[in-house]
């Protein structure tokens, strides 16, 4: 039986090299590439995707944007597409990658056309969020704040540089117009009425992320315990290969603290629940690669849905 075939359309960037390294380690598929001084070519780019099953788009905004109408002017000669860019996150008639969104998320995916690979630091917010106001715990229309901390690859080829040279800061935060372009995303899909409060930072480390959502207990309708919080996240990713609830973090070797580079190279998102029952107050923190689950290790994921490979 033939293996899928793939084209990832900018496969020298950061992403599309963590996805092609990732790819090359596994059996399963047959990955094409156009030669290197054709890149930008746009009637070769047209040729390699009427010949795979699927492409990965691992583009500036725009360019994705332009190589999905460029696939959509194919008709029936398209293939599916899966966009590792922000462009089509909000997008009608794109399923929105995070397989554990939902229980129902998974199938979504796996008969979707397009795929939009979900950003790194609206994984672990989501991931967070989304369980709890669906079971009522956090209303939709709740004040949500948001903080992470990235590693500097999450940034960009001149952020990279930058840092590897030597010439980056210890810590940067940033995004402080609270216009940061993940928040739409954060909001639609962690099912919140109100636009929440995004910061994020960025520290002089490669890869590697935290990110965390304080909460008043006694602010929100339930009046939660911690416990209550853990129940519905353990609930809703039981059984998840990826995803999973730490318990009872307080009692860790390492207790009120936790670094970000632990589930660096895998495609691992932790969950865990802090809190003080005396002051009722909790942070939810999540941990991930923002490389692996925040990247190319759900695009990987997400191509095992589209192409039925597991």
């Amino acid at each position: 039986m033939a293996r899928p075939t793939i084209f990832i359309d900018g496969e020298h960037g950061t992403t599309g090299l963590e996805i092609r390294q990732r790819l090359d380690a596994l059996p399963h598929y047959e990955v094409k590439s156009i030669a290197p001084d054709r890149r930008k070519d746009a009637a070769a780019r047209r040729a390699m995707m009427e010949a795979v099953d699927l492409v990965v788009l691992c583009l500036p905004d725009d360019a994705a944007k332009e190589a999905a109408a460029m696939a959509e002017a194919m008709g029936d000669a398209a293939p599916r597409l899966l966009d590792a860019s922000t462009a089509h996150r909000v997008a009608p008639g794109w399923a929105y990658g995070f397989p554990e969104l939902t229980p129902e998320q998974g199938s979504l995916i796996a008969a979707a056309k397009r795929v939009s690979n979900p950003g790194c630091y609206p994984t672990g917010a989501i991931a967070l969020i989304r369980p709890l106001v669906d079971a009522g715990l956090v209303p939709a229309d709740h004040p949500i704040s948001v903080n992470a901390v990235s590693g500097y690859s999450g940034g960009g080829k001149a952020m990279i540089e930058q840092y590897e040279s030597g010439q980056g800061p210890a810590f940067d935060m940033y995004g402080l117009g609270l216009t940061h372009k993940h928040v739409p995303e954060l909001q639609l899909y962690a099912g919140l009425a109100v636009r929440p409060i995004f910061v994020p930072s960025v520290g002089n480390y490669r890869q590697g992320m935290l990110v965390s959502v304080p909460l008043h207990l006694d602010a929100l309708p339930a009046r939660p315990k911690a416990a209550d919080l853990e129940a519905v996240l353990a609930a809703r990713y039981a059984g998840s290969e990826w995803v999973s609830v730490i318990p009872s973090p307080l009692a860790e070797p390492r207790k009120d603290r936790i670094e970000p580079e632990a589930d660096n190279g895998t495609n691992r998102l932790e969950l865990r629940v802090y809190a003080n029952e005396s002051y009722r107050q909790a942070v939810l923190v999540a941990r991930l690669d923002n490389l692996g689950k925040g990247a190319s290790g759900a695009a990987v994921q997400n191509m095992g849905l589209m192409l039925g490979v597991s």
